[in-house]
């Protein structure tokens, strides 16, 4: 006779040693947290995380011409597809002098990317583009940028990166530079006659 295949048993749950089963030894036993007895006289105190002086309310006092835009690898690459002119695109869009400025890791990035963008490369190595020194590990630019405008509030960032457009959005008073219609806008930016309403 064949033998009855036995079928497996679904969401059963292994068996468990309950915590007070005599079998556990005293110095394996989870002790009880000990309550911390809460002292009324003692000050509350609240970790707050300091404001910018750069900000009055959203309003960044720290920009003004001449303006540091701080550019990304890809708003390079579409400024080269649309054979734009950077600075002088840029002059355009703010009605006053401009410098970009390059991290180690953007020009990295480029070098990455093989001679496709070698345009790109030579156009970034032109003395009026400032070189930023990264002291990190690694070459991802999008924490970079992040992190270098939550430190210092003076730049424009130049990006066409959706992500990294989210990521910038929500640091108060730093603002957006990017392609639309073959042209640059600026987002989040008052004093910026020039760009495309």
């Amino acid at each position: 006779m064949p033998k009855n295949k036995r079928t497996k048993k679904f969401a059963t749950m292994k068996r468990m040693i309950s915590a007070n089963d005599p079998r556990i030894k005293p110095k394996d036993r989870l002790s009880k947290p000990k309550e911390k007895k809460i002292d009324p006289h003692e000050l509350n105190v609240h970790q707050v995380t300091q404001a910018s002086s750069a900000l009055f309310f959203q309003y960044n006092t720290q920009l003004g011409p001449p303006y540091h835009i701080l550019m990304d690898t890809n708003f390079i690459n579409f400024s080269v597809k649309n054979k734009m002119d950077i600075v002088q695109s840029l002059m355009d869009c703010l009605y006053a002098k401009c410098i970009p400025y390059i991290t180690d890791c953007v020009m990295a990035e480029l070098e990455k990317l093989g001679p496709k963008y070698r345009i790109a490369l030579k156009i970034i190595k032109d003395p009026r583009f400032e070189r930023l020194s990264c002291s990190h590990k690694g070459t991802y630019a999008d924490d970079c940028i992040v992190q270098r405008v939550t430190q210092h509030k003076c730049y424009i960032v130049g990006t066409c990166d959706r992500d990294l457009k989210r990521r910038i959005r929500k640091i108060p008073g730093v603002p957006l530079m990017f392609l639309s219609q073959h042209r640059y806008t600026v987002e989040r930016m008052p004093d910026a006659y020039g760009a495309p309403k």
